[in-house]
């Protein structure tokens, strides 16, 4: 099955794997659209110089401002959804996922023709490596009951930055508009879908929704978010209460 992953992009030169994407992209299906979110180093020459290598399989954006990953997220996400894969999605720049993962989140798909959203799911069990700092697990794992409780849906992690989508007109609705939300758009996708889908209970909306633990995650060094930014978030869930789900 083939599938277009969008990669947001902020002064990531020094740290993308570029040989991981590339050789991902050699032997498989997949294919990407880089976004470089008005980066202040050579990020954008590195994407560049991927897309020349190998210009079938990667497309470079670039934002000539900093826009934050919820636009940036949402203008690849256009570009992608011109294209001929039957399903989009985007991924981490870092690769906290790794891309080997794909497979087993596309394979959710097959005989599930009402499934719209695929969610990597960051859930520690036996026979799977998830390495996550302490604090922010915990941290984290406050935030979820409150999105699970806003949402009204028993979801276990919504930030997880390996989504994946059918190439369908309700992807294309949840995508069209710019979101409310700076720092959880992801939050802010799932009350989009639900409505879009008029979902009003958990087990109808089990129907489009599903969450797949992944075998491996990792915290990478260098990563964006700030503890700090779990205050806005719940700012931010608040906004996404009002617009969709009051």
């Amino acid at each position: 099955m083939a599938a277009t992953l969008v990669v947001p992009c902020f002064n990531e030169a020094s740290r993308l794997d570029t040989d991981a994407f590339l050789s991902f992209a050699g032997v498989t299906d997949a294919s990407f659209v880089f976004v470089d979110d008005g980066s202040r180093d050579d990020t954008f020459g590195v994407l560049q110089r991927m897309a020349d290598a190998l210009p079938t399989s990667v497309t470079a954006l670039r934002l000539e401002r900093n826009q934050g990953k919820a636009e940036a997220v949402r203008l690849g996400m256009a570009t992608a959804l011109e294209g001929p894969s039957e399903f989009v999605g985007f991924w981490d720049a870092d690769l906290a996922t790794p891309l080997a993962e794909l497979d087993a989140l596309l394979e959710h798909f097959n005989g599930a023709d009402r499934l719209q959203m695929v969610v990597g799911s960051r859930v520690l069990l036996m026979g799977r490596r998830i390495e996550r700092k302490p604090i922010r697990h915990y941290a984290g794992r406050v935030f979820a009951t409150a999105v699970s409780l806003t949402l009204g849906l028993p979801i276990y992690d919504t930030q997880c930055g390996a989504k994946l989508f059918r190439n369908n007109e309700t992807t294309r609705r949840i995508f069209d508009d710019a979101f409310v939300s700076r720092w959880i758009f992801d939050v802010e996708l799932i009350a989009r879908l639900k409505r879009a889908v008029n979902a009003t209970d958990a087990t109808t909306m089990a129907s489009y929704l599903v969450e797949h633990p992944l075998m491996t995650w990792t915290d990478v060094p260098g990563g964006k978010l700030k503890l700090g930014d779990f205050a806005k978030s719940a700012l931010d869930l608040a906004r996404i209460y009002n617009r969709y789900l009051r």
